[in-house]
């Protein structure tokens, strides 16, 4: 990296003070934001900006009034701050019709499911209504299920927990292992099953929240959200003089945690930063990146008070940062500023872990060890990997063979289940093609 002068580093600082200003205070409001944290395949959405939907990517910002579609062969996972989570099915439609605070300070959660299935993993620390056919759901607890609607037929599935319907036809109690289902062309008239049919996706459910349950252990922070892929990707180490850091797996002290990513503009929020790292979550929205002589760039836990739409760093020699306006009518809503290079898949089911990738490419849960892993690729340069299918932590441990050399930052291969990789210029960035 080539360094940076006294002016330049007070221009960058400057321009990013009037960033921090330009946005508003979300610690005095009650607006809530949750978290984009998994896309794969075609997923579109709709920033309730007036211009539609667009292509949708990981780490995305989602706000009261955002709308979540997959299309054919699509799926996406919204986390929520307590670490609940949310997965849609290929060709299902959601709103996010309420993201917001009571008086006493409780998160409150509507989602409006409009068609095709989602599965939900809520923790219980915070409430969630969720209407679907002509019903609504209302739980304040622990509670796993499936639900799908249709213009003809909706079904409830519960896996955990009891949860509460209320619709035309009265009130309904479904408990554990039981599948309610209502006519939706006659006033939603219900039956009970005592059984759960099973879906070809509930196995992608049930080891994307193995997933979660694994990595989000000793979280000590006050959110959930982002805490899982913090262990997954990477490590915590107390550093001498910081205090506890946390660093990415695949990085050297090359690589700059600013490559990939995007701005997308909320109206009401202005622009926020979305990361293209798979981890690329909470250290971009809470706490500060620093720069550790002999270590590189690592993130100190923090700050976890107020959503920051501005990445937090300590400046060193990087950034350029460029301020931004709100579009005008019927003009992009997601700018690219980013300097990472374009990731892409393989033929092979076989891919390449570069240093400097930070994780790039790599899906949840498809390898094992990624910590001795780290240590032969920061020794060699790169490693060739065979992944095991997306989720699958108890899988085999892949084959790995490992050669010399290294490539850009930002070129690791993505799984074939992910979406198209990002390519970016800038201060943070990445946007998806």
């Amino acid at each position: 990296m080539s360094q940076t002068s006294p002016s330049r580093l007070g221009s960058v600082l400057a321009a990013t003070v009037c960033l921090l200003l330009s946005l508003p205070a979300f610690a005095e409001s009650q607006a809530r934001i949750v978290r984009l944290s998994d896309v794969q395949g075609s997923v579109q959405i709709d920033k309730n900006s007036g211009s539609g939907f667009e292509h949708a990517f990981v780490n995305l910002p989602i706000t009261q009034g955002v709308q979540l579609r997959t299309g054919d062969g699509g799926r996406a996972e919204v986390e929520f701050e307590d670490g609940s989570s949310m997965r849609l099915a290929p060709n299902t439609s959601v709103e996010f019709s309420r993201l917001g605070l009571s008086d006493s300070g409780q998160r409150i959660s509507q989602v409006n499911l409009v068609q095709g299935m989602a599965y939900v993993n809520w923790l219980g620390k915070d409430d969630l209504a969720m209407n679907f056919a002509h019903e609504k759901l209302a739980i304040d607890h622990s509670a796993h299920f499936r639900v799908d609607a249709s213009d003809q037929l909706a079904n409830l599935a519960v896996f955990k927990g009891d949860i509460d319907i209320e619709g035309p036809a009265g009130k309904l109690t479904v408990e554990k292992n039981r599948t309610a289902s209502f006519n939706v062309a006659d006033q939603d008239k219900s039956t009970v099953a005592k059984k759960i049919a099973e879906e070809p996706l509930d196995s992608w459910d049930k080891e994307a929240t193995s997933y979660h349950d694994q990595y989000a252990r000793n979280n000590t922070t006050p959110y959930g959200y982002g805490f899982s892929d913090l262990n997954y990707y990477g490590a915590f180490s107390n550093v001498a003089g910081y205090g506890m850091m946390w660093q990415p797996f695949f990085t050297g002290v090359g690589w700059d945690p600013f490559t990939d990513g995007a701005w997308g503009f909320y109206p009401g929020f202005g622009y926020m930063f979305a990361s293209a790292y798979p981890w690329g979550w909470m250290p971009y929205h809470y706490g500060n990146w620093m720069f550790i002589p002999g270590m590189g760039w690592m993130w100190q836990p923090g700050a976890f008070n107020s959503w920051v739409g501005v990445p937090r760093y300590t400046p060193t020699t990087l950034v350029h940062v460029t301020p931004l306006v709100a579009p005008t009518a019927g003009s992009t809503q997601t700018v690219v500023v980013g300097r990472g290079g374009a990731a892409s898949a393989m033929q092979t089911s076989r891919f390449r872990v570069n240093a400097g990738s930070a994780g790039m490419g790599i899906s949840r849960g498809s390898l094992e060890n990624l910590k001795g892993l780290n240590h032969q690729v920061g020794k060699s340069g790169f490693a060739r990997v065979q992944p095991a299918p997306q989720f699958a932590a108890s899988s085999p441990r892949p084959s790995t063979s490992y050669g010399q050399g290294s490539m850009a930052r930002g070129t690791a291969m993505r799984g074939s289940a992910s979406a198209p990789a990002p390519t970016a210029h800038s201060s943070g960035g990445a946007s998806h093609h």
